[in-house]
């Protein structure tokens, strides 16, 4: 092997490295609804965009500041039914790690989905 790929073979695996993750992400665009959180109280309430999603994170835009380390509550309607019939809804606690022009990323310390109601697997009839 030259010198030349030798360097580059270097600078691959250095790259790859970085670009590790601990938790895979999925690239996962859904509606989410956050609750700011302060002393256990709910201190704001917005919106935004999922942007990615993990078992231990979720990365967000919104046009709000949010602050970093605060906690936070993130809430999305689940895309699949639970058994074909019942909408779920999946709740994120955890505490923003990092903002920046993009979005803002949270480190999720719990998860859980809530049902959110059932819904007819018939169409109405006019």
């Amino acid at each position: 092997m030259s010198p030349a790929m030798a360097r580059t073979a270097v600078r691959l695996l250095e790259t790859h490295r970085a670009d590790q993750r601990l938790h895979q992400r999925y690239p996962i665009t859904l509606k989410v609804e956050y609750k700011l959180l302060k002393k256990g109280r709910v201190d704001r309430l917005g919106t935004g965009l999922t942007m990615n999603i993990s078992s231990g994170g979720i990365f967000f835009e919104t046009g709000d500041t949010l602050p970093v380390k605060s906690r936070v509550e993130l809430a999305m309607d689940w895309p699949c039914l639970l058994e074909g019939v019942c909408a779920l809804k999946l709740v994120m606690r955890g505490r923003i790690v990092r903002k920046d022009t993009t979005g803002v990323a949270v480190q999720i310390a719990s998860h859980e989905f809530r049902t959110a109601g059932l819904r007819s697997l018939s169409r109405p009839t006019a």
